[in-house]
């Protein structure tokens, strides 16, 4: 689950965003301060709307926000007392980590795309990438599915050309991080970078 919360450009609404839904059709019901959004064909719920949401839990932020287990329970709470009978589950561990390519072929239906194994500390993912420095060895910032970028889009799982990617590598520029060269490829951390190690900007950042 995706928390999402700006109250500047959206108003005191936090969204949460269960999966990607641009291409799926949908509808919303409404119970007091919460709406659910769910898809026409399956019935699915794809995202909740949670509207005054400073009156039920403290936010503070813009864009991707994470919330304490005990503002779930809270916000849990609300949507029982409407009458849903899901319920909001807390994102496990850090959605920006260090990590690090341990194997790398090309993909098979593209010139310039390779599927990557991502070490990314308690596991290894696949990802698909087309960056032009990606080689086995290279440590780098991995966005995990739940992430959402600077830029706003999400990270979901998904496929590219048919294969299976598990989040994305990320570059400097699409961090949004100070001094960030304009070009691509994606960031290369030092050598001593610790996989599965949560981004710090002030960390794992030294272009200036």
């Amino acid at each position: 689950m995706i928390f999402s919360y700006n109250k500047e450009q959206v108003g005191d609404v936090l969204m949460v965003i269960l999966q990607d839904t641009k291409d799926i059709k949908r509808s919303v019901e409404r119970k007091g301060k919460v709406a659910r959004i769910f898809a026409d064909e399956t019935g699915q719920t794809l995202a909740w709307n949670i509207f005054e949401a400073s009156s039920l839990v403290n936010l503070d932020g813009q864009g991707q926000v994470f919330l304490s287990d005990e503002d779930l329970a809270v916000l849990n709470s609300e949507l029982a007392k409407e009458g849903f009978s899901e319920f909001l589950e807390n994102t496990s561990g850090p959605v920006f980590v260090v990590g690090q390519i341990v194997e790398m072929v090309a993909h098979p239906d593209s010139d310039h795309l390779h599927i990557c194994q991502v070490n990314v500390g308690e596991k290894t993912v696949q990802i698909v990438a087309g960056a032009p420095n990606a080689a086995v060895g290279l440590k780098t910032i991995v966005a995990l599915p739940g992430a959402m970028m600077p830029s706003g889009s999400l990270i979901f799982p998904g496929k590219l050309r048919g294969e299976d990617s598990y989040g994305m590598m990320c570059s400097p520029r699409e961090l949004a991080l100070p001094n960030a060269p304009q070009k691509r490829g994606i960031i290369e951390l030092a050598a001593d970078a610790v996989v599965g190690q949560a981004f710090d900007a002030d960390k794992h950042w030294t272009a200036g």
